[in-house]
């Protein structure tokens, strides 16, 4: 049901998870722990299953802040949570209050975990293509250096994330990349087809993440595409033609 990162246990106030899509109460193509509340599952077995998220991070029910994803590079500061499906939209949260979980949904999109044991300081980012290109990693490190963070301390952790060998993108996508940096033509690689290629969207997030000169990066290193048991995925539901997806969850909180 959840995953954890060595970076992050080490960190003894800290209390997080990359949630797969096992341990839940949803069927169908929903089985089981679809967190997703765009989705459309039905609403009590979504709650059902975010529930059990808080649960298994030691945080009270309705202690859960997850923001209306937009692929931005807006994060924002939460204090109290709001109704469930009622966030702003955003696509990082960041938190200094005990007891408050900050969260993001995927599908195939990188979620990153991040915090500053010694502030007491933590955050969640939903990193697609988008958001890494526009700089939500980024955004999200000022957000928590607002609450009192150091970058050189923060810990970053990327969870179950499409891998370059299911990314395949067309030209144009490819174009956007280089002509922002040439050096960018390293994480992509010619597929079997013409003028095409495949995106290591993790490594382009981990050297996002490097760059911004925080403490440690580390990836789980695990393909929602390739993973069908644990993990949901936007692009093999695409590929099958299925109408509708799960969501991954991923949260951190600050033990209260």
């Amino acid at each position: 049901m959840k995953l954890t990162s060595d970076a992050l246990s080490a960190l003894p106030s800290i209390r997080h998870g990359f949630f797969t899509r096992e341990g839940g109460v949803s069927d169908g193509i929903y089985a089981s722990l679809n967190c997703g509340v765009g989705s459309l599952d039905v609403r009590a077995a979504v709650n059902e299953n975010r529930a059990r998220v808080t649960a298994a991070l030691g945080v009270d029910p309705g202690r859960l802040a997850t923001p209306h994803q937009v692929h931005s590079d807006v994060a924002v500061i939460v204090d109290e949570p709001w109704q469930t499906g009622a966030g702003p939209k955003a696509d990082a949260v960041v938190t200094a209050r005990p007891g408050l979980a900050v969260g993001v949904g995927t599908a195939d999109c990188g979620p990153v975990l991040f915090a500053d044991g010694e502030a007491g300081v933590v955050g969640a980012a939903h990193s697609g293509w988008k958001g890494a290109f526009t700089g939500i990693l980024e955004a999200t490190i000022d957000a928590m250096e607002s609450l009192g963070a150091r970058r050189e301390r923060i810990v970053a952790v990327l969870g179950p994330t499409i891998s370059r060998a299911a990314y395949e993108v067309g030209p144009e996508f490819r174009a956007r990349f280089l002509n922002a940096d040439a050096a960018n033509a390293r994480y992509f690689e010619p597929s079997t087809r013409a003028e095409h290629h495949l995106f290591d969207l993790p490594a382009y997030i981990g050297a996002r993440l490097g760059a911004s000169g925080i403490g440690r990066f580390e990836d789980l290193a695990l393909c929602t595409y390739a993973d069908e048991a644990r993990f949901f995925s936007y692009r093999r539901t695409t590929h099958r033609g299925e109408p509708d997806y799960g969501r991954l969850l991923h949260a951190i909180a600050i033990a209260d």
